[in-house]
């Protein structure tokens, strides 16, 4: 019977029973493609073998017959299911492969299966497995920490080998030879070549061609496998190619990074390490010998090269791969290597690949496809002659290749480490059909490979050396086995014997057999069909009975014999044998297969799948950290003994429910000690622990079925019955203690233990690490329950070693629940010498309340011990109050020996590691003050709000505190993490996602629908209702100027032509009137859209499966009074040819201007707006153009592009270069330039085919090149631009109409290449640019043509006849431009200088005044610093000639000189005035500078004034309005953004003027000031930086289109580059709770300048920043929010990115406040309004008050269900209390100490009625006082302003209560038994728990350490300070103490 029992005992039960069917088999059968593919006929494969009867055939792959000749394979693997998000998620992720279908399926046991990704490929699947890519980040270092993996699914076909990324890139390899197996690596892929079999013997001279490849990326090349092995007698270390055919792949991991192989020739199995291949070995390998080396080995080597390089995609290797190859003969010496001169010609691959990396994958793959890099047609031989011969010891080290030919460089190595002995191992077909790695209980790791033909499991264990740099390997064990899978949850591996049994190892122990419910055992036979039930807890005891059952060395105990016994099947229940009768006899487990976590599938011999589920180590955390901490301190061996041991006794077939784990556990762990469980009282009681009832036990303690009293005495004697009497519901029913008779108490004499058990020696350590890990759980509020179950035991072991002073803690923590353990074991001399004392067990027990406790009085403390990776907790907790209380900086940077010490283990190393490597970290170096770094580190290590929420209040009380200090101003720069733990949501928002978009808007995005349903069905047109609504009401809350704006600038609704007919006019005439007004008011209309687009930048982010909106451009009117229709194409009137035509473009542009750069869209929905079947339109050219400017534009495929271009429409190429130049800004992009150049003559070679290129598309191919290359100062294109701004007409016919566009274009071009470079351009000095410059602006001698281009121009112009000299009235603009820019900012006077206007009469004869206007405008740019916000720096522009003869611009009157033009005068005083005005307006653009703005509005009311006044005339109205029109656009500049009311008056003025000389190029000028003064609906303003000025420069060109095809002087496509200039600066508030923007006082201060000192502003957010790199921080202030600060001296990066998300700053109010909008003054804040501190109404708070103030739920409760007038007496001081608490908490912001509020008060009230039973609180409540009295916290609150965390006078109320009643017992009877206590005799049991509180709350030393201060006969009370002072023991103590002591009160008086 006895051998029974032991089987039963090592038997496991398995977890429920599955059947498996892979879920890509059915999903495949349901597949649409699934006809062609033959696979609806796939079924389970129990259907298909029944009938074939072979089982022998399953495998992981199976042939399923379908039709007589075809055959469908399926194959799956699955791996454990990984997530990105961090959280452990447990599931199976499939991959099924059949046919030619891949399926990658995701599920678990809680969750159905579901198809993750489906794949469908051409041909069939050979092979589809997981890899993950590594991508360099960095190309110059790329170091491994930089490289960022590509998680993928590679499907291998007989071509190409298919590659999936997860976030849907896909590639396509092409193979250049047939692959036999590919591995999945750490680093990429490795193939191995196919063996052609029907290989016949080569001469030797020829060198085999490598075996093994590898792909580090889908884009690299496949590079041979290099290996380093040291062989042979000399142990010489070889490099060489993997070249021997022999050698074949059977595993691969990638951690450790290691290949297996198998050698059929010698029959042996070898590891190799896989690495980065070093630089010395790829010398080595492709190095020239100077003696060796024949021809063959040349012509191989190369054409190894040439022939992976030249499979391109379509190719097919055939049945020999490398059928091209030739061993040519030695004459053949010379020959040229074969593709020597294709390569000249051909781009290296290699290139392309890295190029094509950086690109799109699409774009990558094939780039390079089709490219055949070697022509080897000429060399195909016979197939005979291109065999390989194979010889395994063949070396390729000393092959020589050809210079000519680069080879494919390797780039990974095998390093060879371990191969197997010669002897016993090297049999035919040995080769290893599974290989796994595994790990056994202690972390050894073990490889283990299955012989399958010699039914062998070889298990090698290794290890990594002591620096991690290579793996040992160990001897070779071997398991008898017929198959095995690793369970990696459980550290252990199931193994399947021979005979069929399941048997589970660690490592290489035997654990034990693995049950299965529903399986029979093999042994199972029909003669036991009824095996007996067992009872759950039969097995439990079991290990305990007879002594000798645990020898100390490894027995059958642990080794059961494998021969089967029938006995095994005694654990089978009845309801399993009806299970088992459905089973045929037959049917065992054939295989193993799909091990994940702990699940493993079992294959049937009837082809069914089962997946069954090992059981866990443990369930319980208690048993989990126990175990551990035994594992940690115990010898490896022994360790993995008790972990069987426990194993098998917890997962026994029936074993114990979830509760009496912790039961089991000490029973198991105290047979292995010695202790005999079952004499032992408390552990023969502990099986009632768990179970609700119980009479289980008293079944089970006797036979009989008669009750007794001993029964009833047992049952109050148990534990179960304690705890239910110290349960609260006793209490509150007022039930009374029984008393439980002791006489009858059996007495057990000679209980003893056992000295020759497994753990009898190692007790000691055992228990020190126990007390440890109760100390740990001490600091766990969810552990407490698992501390009072763990302290019985602690208790127990320390009376059995005689430990007082730690069996006096225990009872001081624990005062009733130890008492009743009574019983010692005795452990006599003899067995205590047997006994190992560590060194590290302590006589004094370590507390680590104890330890806190004399933190934070200030006393010395010895380190305190910890468990590393075991006692995390305490370790955390300790270095934070030596951190926050102690002021230690350097507590939390290293493992600081100064307050822990480690608990050294013999054999630990790892795990130490761990805890190294976890706190390693810096918390933030920068971080003056303690709480910051204490929070950050906190942060750093992953400590959480919850986490908090569990640590005891009075530990957490200093975190707390250090929280409260940081919550007021942390620092901008903070992780989401740390923001959380501090409680500031806002800033955590903020961190976590910085916007809300992906909508249309972010917050709120609602339509103000104001004016009922007609005026919304109107807005749904007009371009303009996508703008934020709520944000712009915000802003602009007083008066509706932005549905006036939208009103202005509306294109979609007819304008009203109201004309008069007098009476003597004809009808006709009448009409013809109508339609002239209409074609006037038409050139308004046109003019909107520049306007509306500046309106609605980036406000729209659009639905990807939608086209984009362009609202209709409606040029109809309507005629009051009878509202008829006029239309300008009745032929009535002559209307201009294409007059709309650019108008559709500029309307197109404003619509995908909206467009905001964050929307998700790409090349598809670019085309997709195009409408279809149509030729290509303005409006769609003009998207195309806005596209490019907000960025989207580079998505656009190559493809996509040449079609447009090829359309040869003129728009959508200007729209679409331009689009791209913007797009591609800055960046020299050689495809960008390439696409330009065809556009551009002068970029061409002389030579080429002259292409006929529209005019504008050349004036737009030029601008482009100036984007393209802006800033960079390239040499070639500034010489080509140079000089075509001078391009004379010609030749012949061209060049001839609106040359003036060119020249400018060519000008501003030039001026962005050479951007700000002024002086300093490198390697130009020769081209004299600013010299040429100031010649086109001033006229002279045209210079010789430099250069290729001289011939284009011999032929001279037929139209025009320029002469020799410079056309200045051509070039004049671009030049000045050109300098300007090209001087930007430098403030160089000589340059300057030129362009000062003239001074004199004469001179000024010479210049249009016109260019006085740009002259002085490009003097301001460059002459920066010197722009002054006033009317003295304008006038200083003006010659004094000038200045003299203007007085007025108004008036005619005055003396003038007779010889003076007056007309001269006064066109140069208002184009000087004018430049000056943009000048300013640039230098001061989007600043809202009030001084400028002054200034300015000023000049446009004077020009408004002249253009009314009689003189206009003399200045010429046309100049006139130009003039008007520039300085309303530096109003505009100034104010941009700000939607100003005088400047939004002004252009409302501007747009009623319709008449005279109105023209469509004035109208446009004003509605673009519009447009600025409202840029992206308030949120955008403008930047000055170089770049941005030059922008502007282009879009705001002070010379306007006369009607709207004008493009003489300026392109009209050119207006919209202001988006280059502008950038979001709207910080808008919003409010985290209710998440809706809001108001916030922002304090902004300024950097210190040149202009001004620093200084701060106080703004109302939401409002536009100042450009931020003129500011230093930004604070959120005022008493209402919150308090952020953005410091920006530390970087602009941060604010950065909330601008260009919306500006979305999240903001949180402050308790008991009010918005801004509801609250302006802050008058109705609840703290002025409801209570003062002094006022006694407080006490008595309404719960309704209580939500005005917060919105937390668990607050609002509090309120309702706590605080609550009642009718019943005697309640309401405790109302009255818990009312001014919450009002505290919530007044206060410090909502998370209500709970510690209450755990103090209900303390006290429980010490007061005498019912506290342990004194867990009392320590609490001592570690509250000690903080507040610390000497840290009285010097913090000395520089402090802020609130204590705890009320004082609440803490003082407690303290007094808490002395009173210990005061109260001390003298009614507690000095008795203190006495008695402190004399150390016994104390009645009934009053032990008062006197532990007192104990513990007075710190009175234990019985041992007063004895050792001496005190026997000490007389007086000072004599007793004196001996006391060493224990440092509080004075209030040595008061009550003393007269006990002494035993007379009155001797305190002597």
């Amino acid at each position: 019977m006895s051998n029974v029992c032991e089987e039963r005992v090592t038997m496991i039960a398995a977890g429920e029973m599955q059947e498996f069917v892979p879920f890509g088999r059915d999903h495949c059968r349901r597949h649409p493609n699934a006809t062609n593919l033959q696979l609806r006929q796939l079924q389970p494969a129990s259907e298909l073998w029944s009938s074939d009867g072979d089982a022998g055939l399953v495998g992981s792959l199976r042939e399923v017959t379908i039709h007589e000749k075809q055959k469908v394979q399926e194959s799956w693997h699955l791996r454990k299911g990984t997530c990105d998000i961090g959280e452990e998620l447990d599931y199976d992720e499939e991959l099924y492969v059949a046919g030619n279908m891949v399926i990658w399926s995701r599920g678990s046991k809680s969750h159905a299966s579901s198809v993750y990704k489906a794949f469908t490929v051409d041909s069939p699947v050979l092979q589809a497995l997981w890899c993950d890519f590594s991508i360099p980040q960095d190309k110059t270092n790329c170091a491994e920490a930089q490289e960022k993996t590509e998680k993928c699914v590679c499907i291998v076909q007989k071509p190409c080998v298919n590659v999936h990324t997860v976030d849907g890139k896909d590639y396509v390899a092409p193979l250049p030879f047939q692959v036999a197996d590919v591995w999945a690596t750490k680093y990429g892929l490795i193939f191995e070549r196919s063996n052609p079999v029907q290989e016949a013997p080569l001469s030797p001279l020829r060198e085999p061609l490598p075996t093994m490849f590898s792909m580090l990326h889908p884009l690299d090349e496949i590079a041979p496998l290099v290996c380093k092995s040291t062989g042979g007698v000399t142990n010489i270390t070889r490099v060489q190619y993997v070249a021997d055919y022999t050698l074949k792949i059977i595993f691969s991991s990638s951690t450790p990074s290691i290949i297996m192989t198998y050698d059929t020739a010698q029959c042996l199995h070898a590891v190799w390490a896989l690495r980065k291949i070093k630089t010395e070995e790829q010398n080595t390998v492709l190095r020239c010998p100077s003696t060796a080396g024949t021809p063959q080995q040349i012509v191989t080597s190369s054409s190894l090269t040439a022939h992976l390089r030249s499979v391109s995609k379509g190719e097919s290797p055939i049945a020999s791969p490398f059928q091209n190859f030739s061993s040519f003969p030695s004459q053949n010496r010379s020959t040229v290597s074969p593709g020597a001169h294709s390569r000249s010609h051909s781009p290296s691959i290699s290139n392309m690949a890295a190029l094509s990396r950086s690109h799109s994958p699409s774009l990558g793959a094939s780039s390079f496809s089709g490219v055949q890099r070697f022509n080897l047609s000429t060399y195909t031989p016979s197939p005979k002659q291109s065999r390989n011969s194979h010889s395994p010891n063949s070396t390729l080290s000393d092959s020589l290749l050809v210079p000519e030919t680069e080879p494919v460089i390797p780039e990974l190595c095998l390093e060879h480490l371990w191969t197997e002995s010669m002897h016993n191992m090297r049999e035919k077909n040995s080769q290893a059909s599974k290989v796994f790695i595994t790990i056994d209980l202690c972390g050894q790791k073990f490889l283990c490979y299955l012989v399958e033909s010699r039914h062998q499991l070889r298990c090698v264990k290794f290890e990594e050396s002591n620096d991690l740099t290579q793996l040992i390997f160990g001897t070779v064990t071997v398991i008898q086995a017929k198959d095995a899978a690793p369970v990696e949850n459980v550290n252990t591996m199931v193994v399947l014997e021979s005979n069929g049994n399941l048997v589970l190892y660690t490592g290489i122990i035997r654990v034990g057999k693995v049950f299965i419910a529903g399986l029979p055992t093999p042994s199972l036979s029909a003669s036991n069909t009824l095996p007996r039930p067992s009872t759950p807890l039969g097995s439990v005891s079991t290990p305990a009975r007879p002594s000798s059952r645990h020898p100390g060395a490894l027995d059958e105990a642990v080794w059961p014999s494998p021969v089967p016994e029938l006995n095994d099947s005694t654990k089978i229940q009845d309801s399993y044998m009806d299970d088992c009768t459905f089973h045929q006899i037959g049917t065992y487990i054939h295989s193993l297969r799909d091990p994940v976590q702990n699940r493993v599938t079992l294959e049937m011999s009837n082809g069914n799948l089962v997946r069954i589920t090992v059981p866990e180590i443990t369930n319980s955390q208690l048993v989990k950290k126990c175990l551990q901490a035994i594992k940690y301190i115990l010898p490896k061996e022994i360790a993995v003994q008790v972990l069987i041991k426990w194993y098998n006794a917890y997962n026994a077939p029936g074993g114990p429910n979830y509760h009496s784990e912790w039961n089991m556990f000490v029973i198991c762990l105290m047979n292995l000690m010695g202790y005999n469980t079952d004499r032992l009282k408390w552990t023969r009681n502990l099986d009632l622990e768990g179970s609700l009832s119980p009479v289980i036990v008293a079944k089970k303690a006797r036979p009989s079925e008669v009750g007794s009293d001993e029964d009833w005495e047992y049952l109050l004697s148990c534990d179960y019955h304690h705890n239910f009497e110290s349960h609260l519901l006793a209490g509150v029913l007022q039930l009374d203690p029984l008393e439980v008779l002791h006489p009858k108490e059996e007495t057990f004499p000679n209980l003893g233990l056992d000295s020759t058990t497994l753990l009898f020696s190692h007790i000691p350590a055992i228990f020190f690490v126990l007390h440890l890990i109760y100390e740990e759980l001490k600091l766990d509020n969810l552990m407490r329950e698992g501390a009072r179950s763990l302290v019985i035991l602690l208790y127990q072991l320390a009376r059995d070693l005689k430990l007082d002073m730690y069996m006096d803690s225990y009872w001081r923590d624990y005062p009733l629940l130890v008492k009743a353990l009574k019983q010692t074991c005795k452990i006599d001399q003899a067995q205590t010498r047997l006994m190992n004392q560590p060194p590290f067990l302590i006589a004094e027990p370590p507390s680590i309340y104890r330890w806190l406790s004399s933190c934070l009085n200030g006393d010395v403390m010895p380190p305190f011990p910890y468990l590393p990776g075991i006692c995390e907790r305490t370790k955390l907790i300790v270095q934070s109050f030596a951190l926050y209380i102690l002021g230690d900086e350097k507590a939390l940077l290293q493992e600081s020996s100064k307050y822990l010490s480690r608990i050294a283990a013999g054999q630990r190393k790892q795990q130490a590691e761990e805890g190294n490597k976890r706190l390693s970290l810096n918390p933030c170096t920068l971080s003056s003050n303690l709480a910051t770094k204490l929070v950050v580190s906190l942060t750093n290590l992953g400590f959480t709000l919850k986490d908090l929420e569990t640590v005891p209040f009075g530990v957490a009380l200093p975190i707390r505190d250090a929280i409260y200090h940081c919550r007021e101003q942390p620092s901008s720069d903070w992780s989401e993490a740390a923001c959380s733990l501090i409680g500031r949501q806002d800033l955590s928002k903020q961190a976590h996602e910085g916007s809300l978009h992906k909508t249309k808007s972010a917050i709120g995005h609602v339509l103000l629908s104001d004016g009922g349903c007609g005026t919304e069905a109107e807005e749904e047109e007009d371009g303009m209702n996508d703008m934020n609504q709520d944000l712009m009401s915000l802003i602009w809350n007083e008066d509706l100027r932005v549905q006036e704006v939208r009103r202005l600038l509306q294109s979609t609704h007819p304008v009203r032509v109201n004309v008069v007919q007098m009476p003597e006019m004809s009808d006709h005439e009448y009409i013809e009137e109508k339609e002239n007004r209409l074609l006037q008011l038409c050139q308004r209309t046109m003019a909107l859209p520049p306007g509306r687009g500046m309106f609605t930048l980036f406000s729209y982010h659009p639905v990807p499966t939608e086209p984009l909106p362009i609202p209709k451009l409606n040029l109809t009117g309507r005629a009051p009074p009878r509202n008829t229709t006029v239309d300008l194409n009745s032929g009535n009137i002559d209307v201009p040819p294409n007059m709309a035509s650019w108008a559709s473009f500029h309307n197109g542009v404003a619509a995908g201007l909206k467009v905001a750069p964050a929307s998700q869209i790409d090349s598809a929905w670019i085309v997709y707006n195009r409408q279809k079947n149509t030729e290509l339109t303005n409006e769609y050219a003009g998207l195309l153009m806005a596209l490019g400017l907000n960025g989207h534009l580079s998505k656009l495929t190559t493809m996509s592009i040449h079609d447009y271009l090829s359309k040869g429409h003129e728009m959508t190429s200007i729209g679409l270069l331009l689009g791209i130049s913007a797009a591609k800004l800055g960046t020299m992009d050689i495809s960008v330039t390439r696409l330009l150049s065809i556009h551009i003559p002068a970029l061409l070679p002389p030579t080429s085919t002259e292409l006929d290129v529209p005019h504008n598309l050349q004036v737009a191919a030029v601008m482009g090149i100036g984007l393209v290359y802006q800033g960079t100062a390239h040499r070639h294109i500034a010489e080509v631009l140079l000089t075509e701004i001078g391009r004379p007409p010609g030749p012949e016919m061209e060049n001839c109409t609106d040359r003036e566009s060119y020249s400018l274009a060519s000008g501003l071009a030039l001026g962005m290449v050479c951007l700000g470079h002024g002086s300093n351009l490198i390697g130009m000095s020769d081209l004299n640019v600013p010299d040429q410059l100031y010649q086109y602006m001033v006229g002279g001698h045209r210079r010789t043509q430099p250069g290729i281009h001289r011939e284009k121009h011999k032929s001279p112009s037929y139209q025009i006849k320029e002469g020799d000299t410079v056309n200045v009235d051509v070039t004049c603009p671009g030049a000045t431009l050109a300098l300007a820019l090209l001087y930007l900012k430098t403030n160089n006077r000589s340059i300057a200088d030129w362009l000062r206007a003239p001074d004199t009469q004469y001179l000024l004869d010479f210049v249009k005044p016109e260019f006085l206007l740009m002259r002085t405008l490009a003097r301001g740019l460059i002459m920066w610093d010197e722009i002054k916000p006033n009317s003295t720096w304008i006038n200083s522009n003006i010659p004094p000639i000038v200045r003299q003869n203007n007085t007025s611009l108004n008036t005619m009157d005055g003396q003038v000189a007779e010889d003076v033009d007056l007309q001269t005068m006064r066109q140069a005083h208002i184009n000087i005035i004018a430049g000056a005005c943009m000048a300013m307006g640039l230098r001061f653009a989007g600043s809202s500078n009030a001084a400028a703005f002054n200034c300015l509005y000023k000049y446009v009311k004077m020009f408004l004034e002249s253009v009314s006044s009689p003189a206009a005339a003399l200045a010429g109205h046309h100049n006139l309005e130009t003039c008007l029109s520039v300085v309303l656009l530096s109003l505009a500049l100034v104010m941009a953004g700000t939607g100003n009311l005088k400047v939004l008056q002004f252009c409302r003025f501007m747009h009623k003027r319709t008449g005279g000389e109105m023209n469509y190029g004035f109208h446009m000028a004003s509605h673009m000031a519009l447009g600025l003064l409202f840029l992206g609906g308030g949120r955008y303003s403008l930047c000055t930086s170089n770049s941005a000025i030059a922008a502007l420069l282009c879009a705001l060109y002070p010379r306007f289109p006369a009607h709207s095809t004008d493009n003489r002087y300026h392109l009209q496509a050119l207006r919209h580059l202001y988006v280059l200039a502008a950038e979001p600066r709207l910080l808008v508030p919003v409010d985290v709770d209710t998440n809706t923007p809001c108001y916030a006082l922002i304090k902004v201060t300024y950097k210190a300048s040149q202009w001004c000192e620093e200084m701060t502003v106080n703004l109302m957010a939401p409002s536009l920043l100042p450009e931020l790199h003129l500011l230093k921080e930004i604070k959120i202030k005022g008493p209402k929010y919150w308090e952020i600060m953005m410091d920006l001296s530390k970087g602009l990066t941060s604010l950065q990115s909330i601008l260009s998300k919306d500006g979305f700053l999240y903001v949180k109010l402050r308790a008991g406040h009010l918005s801004y909008t509801e609250d302006p003054k802050g008058f109705r804040s609840l703290l002025a309004q409801t209570f003062t501190h002094r006022n006694p109404e407080f006490l008595s708070i309404k719960p309704e008050a209580v939500s005005a103030f917060t919105s937390d739920p668990a607050l609002l409760s509090f309120a309702e269900y706590f605080c609550k007038q009642t009718k019943k007496e005697g309640k309401q001081d405790m109302l009255d209390l818990l009312s001014s608490i919450l009002y505290e908490c919530v007044t206060q912001e410090k909502p998370e100490m209500l709970p510690t509020y209450m755990a103090i008060d209900q303390a006290v009230r429980r010490l007061e009625r005498k019912e506290m039973t342990e004194t867990f609180e009392l320590w609490q409540i001592k570690l509250v006082q000690q903080f507040y009295n610390s000497a840290c916290l009285q010097d913090k609150f000395k520089n402090s302003t802020s609130a204590l965390l705890i009320n004082s006078e609440f803490l003082l109320a407690m303290k007094s209560m808490l002395d009173k009643t210990l005061d109260q017992w001390l003298h009614e009877s507690g000095d008795v038994l203190l006495h008695s206590y402190l004399s150390g005799q016994p104390v009645e049991e009934s009053k032990l728990s008062m006197l532990a509180c007192f104990l513990v709350y007075h710190s009175v030393p234990t019985l041992q350490q007063i004895a050792a201060t001496g005190i026997e006969g000490t007389a007086s009370f000072s004599e007793l300070l004196l001996k006391f002072s060493q224990l440092h023991l509080p004075v209030q103590t040595l008061l009550r103490l003393a007269p006990v002591i002494l035993g007379r009160p009155q001797a305190m008086l002597v």
